[in-house]
């Protein structure tokens, strides 16, 4: 007697069926689609980190910032830019903030600090802000420091990724841990080449909120496994539905639940970062809520297009399950 993965009829129209968790997309069966666009996104990625490369932030590159407050207002950043580089120093970036009433300038390490060039420096953004020398804070950071951060971050990825990996393997099986890591993978290359590509400046509060999202996307992938596990576990030789099609019926249970969770983290994120950040001058907050609402929904994809469809393409080369779709499309007059 044969057995199949059987689900209720589907009933109802499209939105219906799919708020309750009876939606049948073929997420699986486009596999080569999903590839493709994650291939797409991978190599503008990495082009855009070859050509563009990151924009690092001073605690990476080292450098100097003047922080103004109690400002007269009345001038923008590009004036304190221009000002500050017409004492001779480049790439310099500025922000205003609070109406007027605050500023900071941030520069490459000054050649001395405490001597003539920084006088220089403080003198026109005093003279631009209308506030006394004594007024500007001033805060340098060595390159030293930016390489001991990088280093930090780097082994804070590889031990999360170590043990992600392990955890998977034992939970589930060392082919759902390989699955995760691809996905993990895509959604580190692809958000950090579109902060290349953006040119987003790269922060300690982005390395922070890349490895937050990268536990967000893992969760919502852990989720998708554990209903693939539990559904096809009751597969066998008599089966009448291959491991990609149980899988993919797994996944449509758990879509709305995935993208439920998306949307509600998704808001707040956004929130501040578009009012908290854009209008109502909070800066501090845009590097966290930037990095954590491009990576959530990287994340939310890459858990729906490439995790599932990684695991069903590794999973059918087992041969028990690889046998299984050989007699059922056999069956179903597919192969000759």
């Amino acid at each position: 007697m044969s057995q199949t993965i059987t689900r209720g009829p589907a009933t109802g129209g499209g939105f219906k069926r799919f708020f309750t968790n009876q939606s049948q997309f073929d997420f699986v069966g486009r596999s080569r689609m999903w590839a493709l666009i994650s291939l797409v996104l991978i190599a503008v990625s990495l082009l855009a980190l070859g050509v563009r490369q990151l924009n690092f932030g001073i605690d990476f590159t080292g450098g100097t910032t003047f922080i103004v407050t109690g400002a007269a207002g009345g001038f923008g950043a590009e004036d304190l830019r221009e000002a500050v580089g017409a004492t001779g120093v480049d790439e310099v970036s500025a922000q205003v903030v609070d109406g007027g009433e605050g500023a900071m300038v941030t520069t490459p390490s000054i050649e001395e600090v405490g001597g003539e060039q920084q006088d220089r420096v403080l003198d026109a953004i005093a003279e631009v802000a209308g506030v006394e020398r004594g007024e500007i804070d001033v805060s340098a950071v060595g390159p030293r420091w930016g390489e001991q951060i990088s280093r930090q971050a780097i082994r804070a990825l590889v031990v999360f990724l170590v043990l992600v990996a392990l955890y998977i393997a034992i939970r589930f099986e060392w082919r759902m841990a390989l699955a995760a890591l691809v996905t993990l993978a895509h959604d580190v290359i692809v958000t950090v080449g579109i902060y290349a590509l953006v040119g987003f400046q790269v922060t300690p509060a982005s390395v922070i909120a890349l490895l937050t999202i990268l536990g967000y996307s893992l969760y919502d992938t852990v989720v998708v496994f554990d209903r693939v596990t539990e559904d096809t576990a009751r597969l066998s030789s008599v089966s009448t539905q291959t491991y990609g099609e149980v899988a993919n019926s797994s996944l449509n249970e758990v879509l709305i639940r995935s993208l439920s969770t998306s949307v509600t983290s998704l808001l707040p994120v956004g929130s501040l970062l578009f009012i908290g950040a854009t209008l109502l001058g909070a800066e501090t907050l845009s590097d966290l809520a930037l990095a954590l609402f491009v990576g959530m929904a990287i994340g939310t994809y890459s858990s729906i297009a490439v995790a599932t469809p990684a695991l069903v393409w590794l999973k059918e080369r087992e041969p028990r399950y690889a046998e299984l779709k050989d007699k059922i499309e056999t069956r179903r007059g597919r192969k000759a």
